[in-house]
């Protein structure tokens, strides 16, 4: 939740003199950068909590770049609200949709700061934005003064007649947060699942965002659900409905890069509640690939291993295994280059014989704390290496591998 310090401090900004404030600051994106437009505010005559107000958010639109791009620069969030809010690639593939089904008027049910509506407006659709929450609405406000057809308003979803405003469209955000955290169950959140989903009696074209590690079984069977990843990390699930979802009932998996580059891969799923297609397991082949979340998530495993032509590793973790590299979007391929041991002086060992000082650790399977473990190898020597820590055929190896594909090395702990 946003403090009463930090939504003080917005509506101050929002004054005349927060808004000249704010019309002269650069682009705030380091510490060193605070510390020295503080001086200079403060010594201009800004009173201490409207200079530390402005910066806050300054710092907040430089953040919001990697999101938002260009649109970052004019804003108006909270940290959380930054953080709930869609992605603009996402929400412009969103409002892509609501035009092709024939929307136009659309509400955005649980708006936030309002991102999903600069998309659909951004198309030229009428957008009714609506939020429980009295500060994200102003701040959705803010957001789509500029935009012709957009009006936005406080008040709750469930106190909201859909036929009687017009709309042919609507995409639901439920509130998936309380006091305590992340809700889990669809039930726990403001307002239930089943509630948004009951809005199809009034609007049949309708979307929910949802949490990405929602159960199948939660899943209306008749709709598309749609998990979505950027730079492989998982941003979101979304259900889709009536003539929201020209793929049909069913599932799949959509991986975006920064570059523009999309890839969707569907899952073998006759409707969105059905069990994900077991894929057997095989012998370790040449290749071991690892898959983007989202691809996991969707159950589409299936999908990709008929492609590569590659199978399970072990029962249970999703890393593939073929004698194929792959140069598919999600997938990493790691030509095997040994089987080692997994216990951490042995592999120490085997690895300092081989003259490895730095590796990079990825596993799956194993419930095993990386950086301890890096520290158990004790390793000493100039070369590079990549290790998987997973289990073969039910037996924990280590598995000295070669990148197939030029991507920087980082740990990466799937579980």
């Amino acid at each position: 939740m946003s403090t009463n310090a930090e939504l003080d401090g917005l509506r101050r900004l929002m004054t005349p003199e927060g808004a000249t404030l704010l019309a002269e600051l650069p682009a705030v994106h380091t510490t060193a950068d605070v510390l020295a437009l503080t001086t200079r505010l403060r010594s201009a005559g800004y009173d201490a909590p409207l200079v530390a107000a402005a910066l806050t958010l300054q710092r907040l639109r430089a953040k919001a770049e990697t999101k938002f791009g260009p649109l970052a620069a004019n804003l108006w969030t909270t940290t959380d609200g930054l953080e709930q809010a869609t992605a603009l690639p996402l929400a412009a593939r969103h409002a892509e949709r609501f035009r092709a089904a024939g929307c136009s008027r659309v509400a955005d049910l649980g708006c936030g700061i309002g991102t999903e509506s600069i998309a659909l407006a951004g198309l030229g659709l009428q957008v009714l934005a609506v939020d429980a929450d009295e500060a994200h609405a102003a701040l959705a406000l803010m957001n789509l003064t500029a935009l012709p057809g957009a009006e936005v308003r406080h008040t709750r979803i469930e106190d909201l007649d859909l036929a009687a405003e017009g709309v042919d469209g609507a995409f639901a955000d439920p509130a998936r947060r309380g006091p305590q955290g992340r809700r889990f169950d669809p039930e726990a959140w403001s307002p239930p699942l089943s509630s948004i989903l009951s809005l199809r009696q009034s609007v049949p074209r309708l979307g929910v965002k949802v949490a990405p590690g929602i159960d199948y079984a939660a899943l209306p069977p008749e709709a598309h659900v749609q998990w979505a990843s950027i730079d492989g990390s998982v941003r979101e699930a979304a259900i889709w409905l009536g003539d929201l979802a020209p793929e049909g009932p069913g599932r799949s998996a959509l991986i975006l890069d920064s570059g523009g580059t999309a890839r969707c891969y569907p899952a073998p799923a006759a409707t969105a509640d059905a069990a994900a297609t077991t894929v057997e397991c095989v012998p370790l082949g040449t290749y071991v690939h690892t898959l983007d979340g989202a691809i996991i998530r969707a159950g589409a495993l299936a999908t990709l291993a008929a492609e590569l032509e590659a199978g399970l590793l072990s029962e249970g973790i999703a890393y593939l295994t073929g004698d194929r590299a792959s140069d598919l979007p999600g997938v990493t391929s790691f030509r095997v280059l040994e089987v080692l041991p997994a216990g951490a002086k042995p592999l120490g060992a085997a690895l300092r014989e081989r003259g490895v000082g730095s590796v990079e650790i990825l596993k799956r399977g194993l419930d095993t704390d990386v950086a301890a473990f890096r520290h158990k190898l004790k390793l000493r020597g100039d070369r590079n290496a990549t290790i998987i820590l997973t289990r073969v055929a039910g037996r924990h190896v280590a598995l000295l591998v070669q990148r197939e594909e030029s991507v920087a090395p980082r740990d990466r702990e799937a579980r």
